[in-house]
């Protein structure tokens, strides 16, 4: 590490506790954060590891209101699903807490009342979407409708999940209200907001000068990219009866937003782990010679790397992130997770189905990590690096070793002799490991550092496989005990390089080895077990997992899916309109005659359209199904009086009609014989 801290705080992200913990999480989050943590605690470093539950947000409240149940309900039954799963998959938290905690609410009203006291917030009336017959504000994700960017009739007031662009509740097309079905209508109400825009030089000097070495490019990217479009002030209160009450009197039936309130979770979490340790915490967010890390999932970059540290440096008594390494999204069997679809591979049905095998997974989980880019699960792959790697190379290449010197030697070490030329090299070569390591899970290269390990259980198998001790045993056994001595010492720094990607392996490798538990600085030693040194009886360190319990996986969500397609064949039909309604519309068949992707997106396309009665500008979320030279000349139906709107700075002026198949894919509505530009569609 370039600069020596007196201590880390490493935080998780806090998952939401609507729903299990799937492998996406763990990609993006959790396994990489654990093997941080474990290495750090190996090196003697003071560190602590928070995790904790995000149990305040909308998604919660709308599951709570589907079951016809209080939140607590929700809450409790996810927050005790959650934790148990990681502790019995080996993330090795200090501290795992919750934000419905009372100490949580009473780290997060004080923070709130500092900063309002000081007249660091703006008060802002504006008019939010209101349901009459409920009598409620609607936060965001209580409010849907139609996509302006992609015409997806069940976006939410925040994002459309279809084409992945944010919105605001006010941009949505035909808003209704997800409590009663009915159309919203818009009132005054008052909320506190933090005035990010005030903070653009101290975040340009802090991240664009600071870090720009020393980020993951993803990272750096997205923030220059908020940064460079100017940042607005974000409202930090909601009307909602859920979450942290907002403690000030003119603020009553309010609630402290939950991209404000779940950060402050970490602090709280720290207070906890105090309270439960009689250890201070405050040195943990407030001493200078600290190093913060956020372990977090690329949806989660603006509020770790712009709001939360606006809030700590605006309360101005907490150090900000040193480093925020985010992962992008992994997807399952060349689909994205989604928990609403079931498609996902959960953690606490994984642990019940593969006893035993937490470590294939974190491997698994590693070796194909998101790190630079989206990264795609599958079954097959998972089996084969269990079999090809695991199993194959570093599990095989201990068991011969072991059973090799028990056969020989009785299980006791045997005494090394001057080494040869190939074994010199190995020596020389296994000594530097772990330096090469430590130099990637410090740069947060997981990948790498998880490959150079797997390296050195492959110069050990290799050596043992070059040397042949089974032949030379009969004519040579002075240098049989060289050969396995050198095995042996690979052996043993493999059980203490693997600790933080394999703990359980480690553990049951330490065992066989009549091992303690190992600092880092001790390994890259050939000297770590001495001649005369009795080993356990050696067992299988992995097993071969076979094509059965990999169909049986596929099978499940084959027949996900097909539920899935059960329930999207075919849509209900939508509530009555009157002949008049219908006729208010006015759709042509149109040419398109340009088109072009829209820069810096991943859905839009600008299209130039021969209407009949004009040629005209849309813009269309369609890029993920159409290449922008494929489409020019094709006959199409567009919705030509619809109001313009204005999308990344272009005016479009209609919308293309567009069928949805049951797997999502968006396909043109085309008139089926070559008919003139212009002609009405009744």
């Amino acid at each position: 590490m370039d600069r020596k801290f007196a201590r880390y705080t490493v935080t998780s992200a806090l998952p939401y506790a609507n729903g299990p913990i799937h492998i996406g999480h763990l990609a993006g989050v959790y396994v990489p954060a654990d093997i941080y943590v474990r290495y750090l605690r190996m090196k003697d470093e003071d560190v602590i590891f928070i995790g904790g539950s995000d149990e305040h947000g909308v998604p919660i409240t709308i599951k709570a209101r589907a079951e016809g149940v209080s939140p607590q309900v929700i809450v409790d039954r996810y927050h005790e699903l959650i934790k148990k799963s990681f502790e019995d998959f080996g993330i090795s938290f200090d501290v795992y807490s919750r934000t419905s905690a009372p100490i949580h609410h009473e780290t997060a009203s004080e923070f709130f009342k500092k900063l309002y006291d000081e007249g660091k917030f703006v008060e802002k009336t504006t008019e939010q979407y209101y349901d009459e017959e409920t009598k409620h504000f609607l936060a965001d994700r209580y409010i849907t409708g139609t996509c302006p960017h992609c015409g997806y009739e069940k976006a939410y007031g925040d994002q459309c999940e279809n084409c992945g662009t944010s919105l605001s509740p006010l941009e949505l097309i035909n808003p209704k209200s997800a409590l009663s079905g009915n159309v919203p209508v818009l009132k005054e109400t008052k909320h506190w907001y933090l005035p990010l825009d005030r903070y653009e030089d101290w975040l340009k000097e802090w991240i664009l000068k600071g870090h720009k070495d020393d980020w993951k490019t993803n990272v750096y990217g997205q923030v220059k990219s908020w940064l460079d479009h100017g940042l607005k002030p974000r409202a930090v209160t909601r009307d909602l009866d859920w979450g942290v009450k907002v403690p000030v009197k003119e603020a009553e039936g309010k609630v402290l937003y939950v991209w404000f309130d779940a950060p402050i979770g970490y602090i709280s979490a720290t207070k906890e782990w105090s309270e439960n340790t009689g250890k201070d915490w405050k040195p943990y967010w407030k001493d200078k010679d600290t190093k913060l890390v956020h372990f977090i999932g690329k949806d989660n970059i603006v509020f770790h790397c712009i709001i939360f540290p606006v809030m700590l440096h605006t309360e101005g008594t907490y150090i900000v992130p040193d480093n925020v390494p985010a992962n992008e999204f992994l997807n399952l069997e060349n689909d994205k997770i989604s928990t609403s679809r079931n498609w996902a591979v959960w953690l606490h049905e994984y642990l019940e189905e593969f006893p035993g095998k937490q470590d294939v997974l974190r491997y698994v989980l590693t070796a194909n990590a998101p790190e630079t880019k989206d990264n795609d699960f599958t079954w097959r792959d998972f089996q084969a690096r269990n079999n090809n790697e695991l199993l194959a190379i570093f599990g095989n290449f201990v068991n011969r070793t072991l059973v090799l010197t028990g056969k020989y030697f009785d299980g006791v070490v045997p005494e090394a002799g001057e080494p040869d030329g190939e074994t010199r090299k190995v020596i020389e070569a296994m000594t530097g490991y772990p330096e090469k390591i430590s130099a990637s899970i410090e740069r947060y290269r997981f990948r790498e550092a998880l490959n150079e390990l797997m390296n050195l259980a492959r110069l050990g198998n290799k050596y043992l496989t070059d040397m042949e001790p089974w032949k030379l045993i009969k004519t040579d056994e002075e240098k049989v005990k060289t050969i396995l001595n050198v095995s042996l010492q690979i052996a043993a720094n493999l059980s203490i390089l693997s600790e933080p990607f394999l703990p359980f392996s480690a553990e049951k490798l330490r065992n066989m080895l009549n091992l303690p538990q190992m600092k880092w600085d001790e390994a890259g030693s050939a000297g770590i077990l001495k001649a005369g040194h009795e080993l356990n009886k050696p067992e299988f360190l992995f097993e071969k997992i076979e094509d059965a319990a990999i169909e049986a996986q596929i099978q499940k969500l084959m027949d996900t899916k097909k539920e899935n397609e059960k329930e999207t064949a075919v849509k209900p039909q939508k509530e009555e309109i009157t002949y008049e309604d219908f006729m208010k519309m006015d759709i042509r068949t149109a040419t398109i005659l340009e088109a072009e992707k829209v820069p810096k997106t991943d859905k839009l396309i600008k299209l130039k359209i021969d209407t009949g009665i004009d040629q005209r500008t849309i813009v269309s979320g369609i890029a993920k199904y159409y290449n922008a030279e494929d489409i020019v000349g094709r006959k199409i139906c567009v919705l030509v009086n619809l109001a313009p709107r204005k999308l990344r700075g272009i005016v479009s002026q209609g919308m293309i009609l567009m069928a949805e198949d049951t797997e999502g894919k968006l396909v043109f509505v085309t008139p089926s014989e070559d008919i003139m530009n212009g002609s009405e569609v009744k």
